[in-house]
């Protein structure tokens, strides 16, 4: 693994101003989340933009690494209550979907409206397996604290032997994706802990660290123990891993989702929603992001019992990519997503579900 060095963080940096992805540069929430022909009872949304809590970051950071580090584009957030007050966690990064991210922090108080940390990034480049940016955050309360499993995207070096995933099945680009976690008693200073899933178990990719968390954005133990869907990596197979205290977790194979109704092919569960409103009893709702037969970006989500969290019960089209989770917040469903900005603005959107 490549060391982090000064000079490895401005040639990434230096790449990401020059990314663009034309897919992803026009991808937006209305695609996944507005109105669907059809919409079961236990599907969650659909959602509409709610304009009273748009969040702008008007302001650079300050730049810990000393390159001259700035964004241009802010997305793939996780919400958070406490207090009262609504915690944004967003990715900002040179340009949408670049490399060279960090992870900053906003608070909404009713009162007063939206304030950025003025201590932002909270997570930004320090460990080799984050040479290319910190990505992605999903923020969950358990056990009195607060957990965020992030991206930690890196350089493959293959004279270490970092071979990876069998070729043929799921091969193993230039960069590798950890997911690592860090701990908070207050949603604002964080303590990173370290990787998450082991090499060798996400064969140097692993993204998607989705567990179940109720509307409070407390994880939900399932069969006395907390559960983790992995869905993207691993050597192209799905697993589920398992822990009791939130910080040490086994992993194994695990098939949990079956995309033949919908005749597409999976590239990452979003979230993991414990509806505790259903009449019937708690549900547990998958959201995910798959290519529909004609290889379109699509979203969906599948109903299970929490009794049988890998028996697939039903599924919708139609979904968020509430990619840090889904919350309640003003008395129905929420989440954020900043896809639809214009180009170089830096806002957050939230979008909320129709009042059950």
């Amino acid at each position: 693994m490549q060391k982090i060095t000064t000079e490895a963080l401005l040639a990434s940096y230096e790449g990401a101003l020059t990314f663009s992805n034309p897919l992803t540069d026009t991808i937006s929430t209305d695609q996944f989340s507005s109105e669907y022909p059809e919409h079961p009872d236990w599907a969650v949304g659909p959602f509409h933009k709610d304009d009273s809590l748009t969040f702008q970051q008007v302001r650079d950071w300050a730049d810990p690494t000393g390159i001259g580090w700035t964004a241009d584009s802010i997305f793939n957030p996780s919400i958070m209550e406490r207090d009262g007050k609504l915690y944004l966690f967003y990715r900002a990064s040179p340009r949408k979907e670049s490399v060279s991210s960090r992870i900053g922090v906003a608070v909404y108080d009713p009162e007063s409206g939206w304030q950025d940390n003025p201590s932002n990034p909270v997570i930004y480049p320090t460990l080799d397996n984050e040479i290319l940016g910190c990505e992605d955050p999903k923020v969950y309360m358990a056990h009195g604290r607060y957990y965020m499993f992030y991206n930690g995207i890196w350089t493959i070096d293959r004279s270490d032997g970092q071979t990876g995933q069998d070729p043929d099945v799921y091969p193993l680009g230039e960069v590798g994706c950890d997911i690592n976690v860090a701990v908070s008693d207050d949603l604002v200073h964080w303590e990173k802990i370290g990787l998450a899933v082991p090499h060798e178990v996400s064969q140097y990719w692993a993204k998607g660290a989705v567990v179940p968390r109720n509307a409070r954005g407390e994880a939900v133990k399932i069969g006395g123990e907390y559960l983790m869907y992995l869905s993207e990596g691993c050597g192209g197979t799905t697993h589920v891993g398992r822990s009791t205290d939130f910080v040490n977790w086994t992993f194994e194979p695990q098939d949990y989702l079956d995309l033949g109704p919908l005749d597409g092919s999976l590239h990452e569960v979003a979230c993991a929603i414990v509806n505790e409103g259903n009449g019937d009893g708690p549900s547990l709702v998958l959201d995910f992001f798959y290519g529909d037969t004609n290889g379109q970006f699509s979203a969906a989500q599948a109903l299970y019992d929490v009794k049988a969290p890998f028996t697939q019960k039903a599924v919708h089209r139609g979904g968020s990519l509430a990619w840090g989770g889904l919350l309640k917040y003003g008395g129905t469903w929420m989440f954020a997503q900043g896809w639809d900005a214009p180009s170089g603005s830096r806002e957050m959107y939230f979008y909320r579900a129709d009042p059950s």
